[in-house]
């Protein structure tokens, strides 16, 4: 008989989170651990392996687990490596798949984090019965998977699709975690609307904000979500900056792709309509005239972090 589950695993910037998945796509059981607690990629595995070996003992037993799979930034389908990711503590190049692979003793496949939320989406999510989509991940950083004609885009390398690594401000842009400066994720990721309100609250230190009660040092971009809900108006006003980068990147998108929808997943994401409104305007505004009104800007239809769980899952179908 067929080995009934696999284990999916996101690796976020912030957190893991690991589930035991079975052949419907339903999550049986997850649990998380700190992503950047550890200095040393061995101590991270080591707590990450005894985290899976607790959720299989609560569900299974290993030998019913077909495969893992999972989701990394920067992860190299071909090589099963990470590779020099910005956001995460450990620098190089990580042979991920086989370190944890090595310490599991079960068959370990991993793609890129955007690529698994894209294959979950496809399987579970907004974009099924879709065949041309693109997935962004507004999270610790900006990551993106992308879908023509019902393949997954990975390029010669493993590598194609990190829209986050667009150049979208050349004249004084922001320094990215990557070493470039202008990159969209510096100024659309959860990391970069916190640098925006810390650079507005600098640039009027007289404003009128509920951004004032929390120490410039410590804010988040849900706290600016917060405030913006509450009616405060700088904080509508740095959504709207945000928004207005994110659609223009988007109109660049459509252009090489066009894509049945766009589809926004992660912690941003939350955010609603104060980061979806000014997106789809700035989108629409920066469209070539043959692709306006066309693509869909839709929020993801799984939980949170679900979709990169199953989309990772899927690939312990697919291990040797």
């Amino acid at each position: 008989m067929d080995k009934p589950y696999v284990v999916g695993i996101d690796v976020g910037g912030t957190n893991t989170v690991v589930g035991i998945v079975d052949k419907r796509g339903q999550i049986l059981i997850s649990g998380s651990i700190k992503t950047a607690k550890h200095v040393k990629v061995e101590d991270y595995l080591d707590e990450l392996t005894a985290l899976i070996d607790d959720l299989i003992s609560e569900t299974t037993t290993k030998d019913q687990i077909k495969g893992i799979g999972a989701g990394t930034p920067n992860g190299n389908y071909f090589t099963g490596s990470i590779e020099f990711a910005p956001n995460l503590p450990w620098k190089g190049v990580i042979p991920f798949a086989q370190m944890l692979e090595d310490r599991t003793g079960i068959p370990v496949a991993l793609t890129n984090d955007a690529n698994a939320a894209a294959i979950g989406e496809m399987t579970y999510g907004a974009a099924r019965g879709m065949k041309d989509f693109i997935v962004i991940t507004l999270g610790t950083g900006v990551g993106s998977g992308i879908v023509v004609n019902g393949q997954l885009v990975y390029g010669h390398d493993g590598f194609a699709g990190e829209l986050g690594h667009v150049i979208m401000r050349r004249k004084n842009g922001r320094l990215c975690g990557c070493g470039r400066t202008g990159c969209l994720e510096a100024y659309a990721s959860a990391t970069g609307v916190a640098r925006t309100a810390r650079e507005y609250l600098e640039i009027r230190p007289d404003a009128k904000t509920l951004l004032h009660n929390v120490p410039v040092e410590d804010i988040t971009s849900k706290d600016v979500a917060d405030a913006a809900n509450a009616g405060d108006e700088l904080a509508k006003e740095i959504f709207r900056y945000t928004g207005s980068i994110l659609g223009e990147a988007f109109a660049d998108f459509v252009a090489f792709s066009s894509p049945e929808a766009i589809i926004l997943f992660g912690g941003l994401s939350k955010a609603g309509n104060l980061i979806m409104n000014p997106i789809h305007e700035s989108m629409e505004r920066n469209l070539l005239p043959i692709f306006r009104n066309k693509v869909k800007l839709l929020f993801s239809e799984l939980k949170e972090s679900d979709a990169a769980v199953l989309g990772a899952s899927a690939l312990g179908w697919e291990v040797k």
